[in-house]
């Protein structure tokens, strides 16, 4: 026979759960206040030592920091530009192939709606010639 278990009330949680998850609380929380403090301390620390350092060498290390960004960001547009060229070219040939790529419908809308205003033109220009002669 089965026993009925006693529910769960998290209104009636004995004072030894509520004193541990107070205690974990308090020591989680002055942690990571002292961890934080000691992390601004070595932060100041590490930027007064390395400022005169950054003076002296800043004639150098702006430029060079400028090259590299330059030289980075180049080979970045490249790839990007590279890989939107062969993501096109795949595009063009699933599309002449007849396969249907994703747009190809809204590509031949697009394309009938030109070629009916071309004929559009061309039958006006065809009356208006008619007309005036």
């Amino acid at each position: 026979m089965a026993q009925i278990q006693p529910r769960y009330d998290p209104g009636k949680q004995q004072l030894s759960h509520q004193v541990a998850k107070t205690t974990t609380a308090i020591t989680l929380g002055l942690s990571l206040m002292i961890l934080s403090g000691v992390t601004l301390a070595a932060t100041v620390i590490g930027l007064v030592l390395a400022t005169p350092l950054l003076v002296i060498f800043s004639p150098v290390l702006v430029p060079a920091a400028v090259t590299l960004f330059l030289i980075f960001a180049g080979f970045v547009t490249s790839a990007g530009f590279g890989a939107t060229a062969s993501f096109v070219l795949y595009w063009m040939y699933r599309y002449a192939i007849g396969k249907h790529p994703i747009g190809a419908d809204q590509l031949d809308r697009a394309q009938e709606k030109i070629a009916y205003a071309a004929h559009d033109v061309k039958e006006r220009a065809h009356e208006f010639g008619q007309k005036h002669t």
